[in-house]
């Protein structure tokens, strides 16, 4: 069988699913390369896995990424999720806890939230006003 680890990414209500295997360098988002991915603006959001531990510790593994749910933003950030997270379990798994420990070291020092989910949710709206804390405008006359 072949050696392969699935990880998942979450950002507010998007989900990604990193099947991370070994091949030939392959990244792919829904299907598309991961040069593809929209909007181009985040697109080096999603690559700065690749960009901080260097594109040799991707040559031999394929990655295919499946995210729904959530916006545009929010998909890109559980993309950059789920394929660090992958990555660092691929290497703890089939390769040694040296090499995991030197990635997670780089991916950590760099952003938090390659590693750790951000906890944060959109507060529900209550009765009495417009949103979640804003209250309507209360009149004596």
């Amino acid at each position: 069988m072949a050696s392969a680890v699935q990880c998942f990414g979450r950002k507010r209500n998007a989900t990604a699913v990193a099947h991370c295997k070994e091949g030939k360098g392959v990244l792919r988002v829904n299907g598309y390369p991961v040069n593809l991915v929209q909007p181009e603006t985040l697109r080096v959001k999603v690559l700065e896995p690749v960009l901080l531990l260097g594109p040799e510790k991707f040559a031999n593994l394929d990655v295919r990424i499946r995210v729904k749910g959530g916006g545009h933003a929010a998909q890109i950030y559980a993309i950059r999720q789920a394929l660090a997270k992958a990555i660092v379990s691929y290497y703890q798994k089939f390769v040694s806890e040296v090499a995991k420990n030197e990635i997670k070291a780089v991916l950590m020092a760099y952003d938090r939230s390659l590693l750790v989910a951000d906890p944060r949710r959109c507060e529900p709206k209550k009765f009495g006003g417009p949103s979640a804390r804003a209250r309507y405008q209360k009149s004596y006359r």
